[in-house]
């Protein structure tokens, strides 16, 4: 996961989670790649944090920062904070009182949140933090969490009755539906695959075209471990499948 100058034929893989690292002054916010670690942004707190006010603010500013990364549709976050400190818990303490909606709902866009002891302050730092089995674990574990969600919610719009939902499984009709279709702004729209299905395709071009003119166009796109629970569930549908559901 170690960031890497880029090489012709390098790739960072698929993004499978966000890391957020306190410090007693600002918080970095890292993406989590399946092969690499990109950062994203810094941001400082802006006062003293025994300030309520200031504290209270700094926390917004992460969930702001947060917000359009999660609406792509990775939504694991790590946050970790330095030894002795509880700056990781006080955010956490925060999204439970002002931001419950994004830890209560039962709906596949929820926030898988994990908390972490270690500093994710600066890139050495942070490519030594990944490589722990702790770190990996956790990952596991959220993103496992995370594909539960959505492939429950896929079953249960499988038995509903509702004349706007849509579930394919089928790549050419969803190639068809995601290049071809008219927006549909009320609608929340989820395409997930393995990544069996996509290791063991003739035509893995085919499928990232897909993923990134479906990430172009705001459909929540998810690459799961065909061997968790949520990747056997997927790979019995295929290994890939669309779905949409209103939103609320």
């Amino acid at each position: 996961m170690t960031k890497v100058k880029r090489k012709q034929g390098y790739k960072r893989g698929h993004s499978v989670a966000f890391l957020v690292g306190f410090e007693d002054d600002h918080a970095v916010l890292w993406q989590v790649f399946t092969h690499a670690v990109k950062l994203h942004l810094t941001l400082k707190v802006g006062g003293k944090r025994t300030d309520q006010r200031v504290l209270y603010n700094f926390h917004e500013s992460v969930v702001d920062a947060l917000r359009p990364m999660l609406k792509e549709g990775v939504r694991s976050i790590v946050v970790t904070s330095p030894k002795k400190t509880t700056y990781a818990t006080d955010f956490l303490d925060h999204v439970q009182k002002h931001h419950a909606y994004l830890i209560q709902s039962k709906r596949p866009n929820m926030a898988t949140f994990a908390e972490l002891i270690g500093s994710a302050d600066q890139p050495h730092g942070v490519a030594e933090l990944v490589k722990t089995k702790e770190f990996r674990k956790l990952i596991a574990e959220t993103t496992s969490e995370e594909a539960d969600h959505i492939v429950n919610a896929l079953e249960k719009y499988l038995y509903s009755i509702n004349s706007k939902s849509v579930v394919l499984f089928s790549l050419k009709e969803i190639e068809d539906m995601v290049y071809d279709r008219e927006r549909h702004n009320d609608l929340t729209e989820y395409l997930m695959l393995t990544d069996k299905y996509l290791a063991d395709s003739e035509d893995k071009n085919r499928i990232h075209r897909l993923l990134q003119i479906s990430k172009n166009r705001k459909v929540k796109t998810r690459i799961v471990n065909a061997e968790t629970p949520a990747g056997k569930r997927v790979s019995q549908f295929g290994g890939i499948f669309f779905f949409t559901m209103p939103t609320k």
